[in-house]
């Protein structure tokens, strides 16, 4: 006998549900999701008890828009999801400089540990907020 796991977190978003005016829950594979986004968007050293929690993919933004940045910032995040995230199984990372806008796209696929369901893709864009 096989048993399906579940996951759930509170949406980030901190809305309340209409009818019980509860925080809204984000259930799993849009739960894994919203922790990878967590996870990649912390910076080393943000939380005060687990320090070497996070990513510091950020600290690349400043630094050239090139194929070796791209490769950098592509370790960094499969480094960071590998230590921190068991739920998944990352399947690629791809990460390129997107000249025209001064970026990078990168594109995620991975799997749910527990869930039988399709591999998820993810696609962001990094860019410099200052």
């Amino acid at each position: 006998m096989t048993t399906k796991l579940s996951f759930k977190d509170i949406n980030i978003t901190f809305k309340k549900h209409p009818v019980t005016n509860d925080l809204v829950v984000s259930r799993d594979a849009s739960a894994i999701k919203q922790a990878l986004t967590n996870l990649l968007l912390t910076n080393k050293g943000e939380r005060l008890f687990n320090p070497r929690y996070g990513s510091s993919i950020r600290s690349y933004l400043f630094e050239p828009l090139d194929y070796g940045t791209a490769a950098q910032i592509q370790a960094n995040i499969v480094y960071t999801i590998n230590k921190f995230e068991p739920r998944v199984d990352l399947e690629s990372v791809v990460v390129n400089p997107n000249y025209d806008n001064n970026g990078f796209e990168v594109e995620m696929v991975y799997t749910i540990d527990g869930i039988d369901a399709p591999p998820t893709a993810v696609d962001f864009f990094l860019e410099r907020t200052r």
